[in-house]
């Protein structure tokens, strides 16, 4: 059947969520209205609801957008992928505007079909990148027959959320390298091997993140 209607002008979808995220940056989500975006997009608040119903749908396309693609590194380097990994997923985090993801996690939390579309967005994508480099380490004899994938990826996903949605500490390259050091030591089937695999992939033998 032919699509009716007249279609979205996607210069105009493009300007509300640019307007939404300097918006969040200068009002935070609390200070978020219609309004402000309509205004700082030079356009009307009819506008923004014909193609976003909440406040929450808004915000969650513009950080989504923000966040962009996460892409798995494929270097056939366990320890060097998951580092680089982690610090893309991290990366990805910091651009989001601060103080943000924590009050949107807590309006999208009592509506399922909200809080899911929060998953969607903004954890699925990195997630599915640190599970796409795991399976290819696990593929590679690289890691334990009888490693708990689900468990690793709540594990190494907890050093981002948790500081993403209550912004206590940052996370710094430093923290990432260690975090992946102790967690392969505890799933690698030879993590000298995969240790020595990583120096002579980086050429650099004296990674300060890196001990045997």
């Amino acid at each position: 059947m032919a699509r009716t209607g007249r279609p979205r002008d996607q210069g105009i979808d493009a300007a509300l969520l640019k307007a939404t995220i300097a918006v969040l940056k200068e009002a935070g989500y609390g200070g978020l209205t219609f309004e402000k975006v309509a205004r700082e997009a030079g356009t009307t608040k009819p506008s923004i609801y014909r193609r976003w119903p909440t406040r929450q749908r808004l915000v969650l396309d513009a950080l989504g957008g923000r966040l962009g693609v996460a892409r798995a590194p494929d270097t056939g380097c366990t320890l060097c992928d998951l580092d680089e990994c982690l610090k893309v997923f991290v990366a990805a985090f910091r651009r989001m505007p601060p103080g943000v993801i924590g009050p949107l996690f807590a309006d999208c939390a009592g509506d399922r079909e909200l809080r899911a579309a929060f998953m969607t967005a903004l954890f699925d994508p990195p997630r599915a990148a640190v599970r796409e480099t795991l399976e290819r380490a696990l593929a590679r004899g690289d890691l334990r027959d009888d490693v708990d994938l689900e468990l690793i990826l709540d594990m190494i996903g907890s050093l981002v959320h948790y500081r993403t949605l209550f912004g206590h500490a940052p996370t710094s390259d430093a923290e990432i390298e260690r975090a992946v050091e102790a967690l392969l030591r505890g799933i690698a089937t030879d993590y000298p091997r995969l240790l020595e695999h990583s120096r002579r992939t980086s050429g650099d033998p004296k990674l300060h993140h890196l001990h045997a």
